[in-house]
């Protein structure tokens, strides 16, 4: 308890620092105090915050910007948003989204998530197209809650929706240099302008985050072996508009990531104690595989959205075409191990493990719907999605050899949704979708090459191939009443579906793969929205219970370190989040943000493996067999409660103005593993960031920091065979220059 008091003194001392010394104008100067009005698409259609029944929050480029700073990913929008967290084994690679408590740890290529990603009206299915970079973004959406009407199955918690910046009719351009902490150079820069006036527009965006290697590998000498990352990518998109009621949106977009993968630390949690331990050193590990963790992926995508407005209605066709090959190798035990005499480090370690995992995918999306404009009071939007992917995993073991496996995923729906305006204050709406999704897996002789076999403790494997199928109905019904202009109040009660999922890793270990129901989600939230203090302030407030049935897990880990699915009876969650804005003064603005999301699970027969390596505490009962029992446990790797803060001061000068901007998150109680473990939790973890500078219209000069107060944050565990763990990122500061025309 001393030591959580100290952290949250040093968290609040830091806070406040920063804001006596920091945060924005507002809205630029011409709105003087009031805010923006924040329009967003949850709907599929543009409206106003407040005109939407779910919970809803959003951020903009400027923010975005400052938390991608010193070449930060994906990543780094968690926890920046209340009820959303985010976190990875894979190095920038595989991003894995939690909203509102639901989430799924699974670390393999081919894991099924609750949490959909869509860039660009285009969903991003699998963990790698997830973490393409943020780059020339002009808003990101996070939408709370079942989304299966509108955006299908596997959103049984939510959406992160990223739009970028579109090609436009006036000339602009930006170009963003900086440079930091361990060789850190980012370079960012787009160009949008007309080529045919009113008919043709093109934008041409891209961007360089490079890192040199820091970390070094003791075992083997090495300096500087590994860390770093040079992570490449652009877009361009062109704009046609031959009529006025019909545009044709052309985009193409590239990446091309080297780098390294996760840091696995041998042994550093202490057993029977949480935190870590003397083990730890953040600039040092002890590799005995010499490939240093490295990490790679190719990706592409072609978009094409073609509307079409032929008067009080819309025509909207959205095609894409995604592909991504990848491969990443991790020294999973975390240190070494001299076989000839029996010494391990650091700490004790039975084996040596290293993995590497390639992966080779294409995912085809065709979406059409209509939808009305009408000025009466009942509008409607119908529409049509197909889907088809294909996923080559191949798994490589030092004991076992090489796995190949593939995964086939077709599945099509039509929805509709309607709304209806009761009175000028009432709005009623209503959403169907029926989905249909087949899965199929194809494996291959298995083991062939592996030390394994030869030795004669393994033997070849040969699966037939798996099969399912599944079709589900998904609903919402919402009201919104606007009290008196300022303000409003929403009620929805949704259901939706994630998909049956196959899961193949355990036939790398000999095992047979595994297959999970599709589960179900009943949702009931009710929230407030307010422009308060004659628009000077907005607040955003939601109370929320679900039901999942069936719940989809990943049993990770354990003697085998396995990684099989399994569905427990419920998994129940209830909460509220809340977002705050306020323009305290013409040139300070202030956000805030607070989540809570207790969850449990609900099976009195669901049991899991605990720790293989026998050196964690468990906390739970154990059955018959030596397996936790999980009945009443939190969900995995699910924040009991996440926090926001920011705030913007700027002073204005003659030729534009000095400004500071301090960004924070925090995260309480996490349980990492699906069993409860004294070593496996977290809880008051938290990092800030801060930028001042000077900017006008064109320039923007500033000096930068992220994790700012140098936190060593514990962000995962693997526990098969020592106490292995991997941790946030270090401290980097730097200076960027950019120019806005």
């Amino acid at each position: 308890m001393k030591g959580q008091t100290i952290k949250l003194n040093k968290l609040t001392f830091a806070i406040a620092a920063a804001v006596a010394a920091s945060a924005s104008s507002v809205a630029a100067q011409e709105s003087g105090y009031t805010l923006e009005e924040v329009t967003v698409t949850a709907q599929k259609r543009v409206q106003t915050l407040q005109e939407v029944p779910i919970s809803v929050a959003t951020m903009q480029d400027e923010k975005v910007d400052a938390m991608l700073s010193g070449g930060g990913d994906i990543l780094n929008v968690a926890a920046a948003v209340p009820g959303l967290y985010a976190e990875s084994s894979n190095g920038r690679a595989a991003p894995r989204f939690y909203i509102r408590g639901l989430g799924n740890t699974d670390f393999d290529l081919a894991a099924s998530q609750p949490v959909s990603v869509v860039m660009d009206d285009v969903v991003m299915e699998n963990v790698i197209l997830k973490s393409f970079p943020l780059f020339d973004v002009e808003q990101v959406e996070v939408i709370r809650g079942p989304q299966g009407t509108l955006f299908g199955r596997n959103t049984t918690a939510g959406i992160v929706k990223f739009d970028t910046v579109k090609p436009s009719f006036d000339t602009d351009a930006k170009f963003k240099s900086s440079v930091g902490s361990f060789g850190t150079q980012d370079l960012e820069g787009a160009f949008g302008t007309s080529i045919i006036d009113g008919k043709l527009a093109a934008r041409f965006a891209a961007v360089s985050r490079h890192r040199n290697d820091w970390i070094d590998n003791d075992y083997t000498g090495e300096k500087d072996a590994m860390g770093g990352h040079r992570d490449v990518a652009y877009r361009g998109s062109f704009l046609w508009t031959p009529t006025d009621d019909l545009s044709v949106l052309l985009s193409h977009q590239e990446r091309e990531l080297e780098g390294t993968a996760s840091i696995f630390r041998a042994n550093i949690f202490t057993t029977g104690k949480d935190g870590l331990n003397e083990n730890y050193d953040r600039d040092t590990v002890w590799y005995d595989d010499t490939h240093n963790n490295p990490q790679g992926i190719d990706a592409s995508g072609t978009n094409l959205k073609v509307e079409w407005d032929f008067g009080g209605a819309t025509i909207t066709s959205v095609t894409s075409l995604q592909k991504a090959d990848s491969f990443s190798k991790g020294d999973i035990d975390g240190g070494w191990v001299d076989f000839a005499t029996g010494a391990t480090g650091p700490g004790f370690i039975p084996f040596g493990a290293t993995t590497e995992d390639q992966s080779d995918q294409e995912q085809f999306t065709q979406e059409v719907r209509l939808a009305t404009d009408l000025e009466g009071p009942f509008n409607w939007q119908a529409g049509w999605f197909y889907f088809d992917s294909d996923l080559k995993v191949t798994s490589i073991d030092g004991f076992f050899g090489a796995t190949d496996v593939t995964h086939k995923n077709e599945t099509w729906a039509v929805f509709g949704q309607a709304t209806y305006d009761v009175s000028d204050k009432l709005t009623l709406t209503g959403g169907l979708r029926y989905t249909d999704d087949e899965k199929g897996l194809d494996v291959g002789e298995q083991n062939v090459d592996g030390f394994a076999a030869v030795i004669g403790v393994a033997s070849v494997q040969d699966y037939d191939p798996v099969r399912v199928q599944d079709d589900q109905v998904s609903w919402e019904v919402a009201a919104n009443y606007d009290v008196d202009g300022d303000s409003s109040v929403f009620a929805r009660i949704a259901n939706g579906f994630r998909a049956q999922s196959i899961q193949a890793r355990d036939v790398a270990f000999e095992g047979a793969p595994s297959v999970a129901e599709a589960e179900t989600i009943n949702s009931i939230e009710a929230g407030y929205k307010a422009d308060l203090m004659e628009g000077r302030a907005r607040l955003n407030a939601a109370v929320f219970y679900y039901v999942v049935d069936d719940m989809q897990l990943s049993a990770i880990g354990g003697a085998n370190n396995g990684n099989s699915l399994m569905n427990a009876d419920k998994g129940v969650g209830y909460g509220f989040e809340a977002d705050l804005e306020f323009a305290a003064t013409e040139n300070l603005l202030l956000t805030g943000g607070i989540g809570y999301a207790k969850t449990e699970l609900q099976d009195s027969t669901l049991a899991t493996a605990p720790c293989g390596s026998g050196q964690c505490t468990v906390l739970d009962p154990l059955d018959a067999n030596g397996n936790a029992l999980l009945d009443g446990n939190p969900f995995q790797a699910a924040p009991e409660m996440t926090f926001n803060f920011t705030a913007r001061y700027s002073y204005p000068l003659e030729n534009g103005e000095l400004y500071a901007f301090t960004d924070w998150v925090y995260t309480g109680e996490t349980n990492l593993s699906l069993y409860e473990a004294v070593e496996f939790k977290t809880d008051g973890q938290y990092e800030g960031g801060l930028r001042t500078g000077w900017m006008n219209d064109t320039f923007d000069v500033a000096l930068f920091g992220r994790n700012i107060t140098d936190e060593e944050n514990i962000k995962g565990f693997i526990d098969f065979n020592n106490n292995t763990g991997f941790v946030n990122e270090p401290t980097v500061w730097g200076v960027d220059f950019s120019v806005t025309l």
